[in-house]
């Protein structure tokens, strides 16, 4: 049986500091994820677009979302690890499925 993998995933490195002093041990640091390679047991670890995180759900992975309460002043900039902090960052688990009603706009 293969080693389960945490997976932490941002391209931010004040991101990438905060999980390092605060956040869980993860195994590999990754800018960007491709889903197909998530294995049942792994754990995803960012802020991934619901659509990436509920393909980390489908192939048996949990996601844990870096969750913060951020200024709108603050959006589009790079955030330090003091600054992630100030916004009340944590990890929050979500699984997510996509509904059976899909939409096709």
């Amino acid at each position: 049986m293969a080693a389960m993998t945490t997976y932490f995933v941002s391209r931010h490195p004040g991101a990438l500091h905060w999980m390092q002093q605060h956040g869980p041990a993860f195994d590999r640091h990754v800018p960007h994820l491709d889903p197909a390679q998530v294995q049942p047991g792994d754990t995803v670890i960012g802020t991934l677009p619901v659509n990436l995180a509920a393909q980390v759900c489908a192939h048996g992975a949990a996601y844990w979302h870096l969750a913060l309460q951020m200024p709108a002043e603050w959006r589009g900039q790079e955030l330090t690890a003091e600054q992630l902090g100030a916004a009340q960052a944590h990890l929050q688990q979500f699984h997510i499925q996509p509904s059976m009603k899909g939409h096709q706009a």
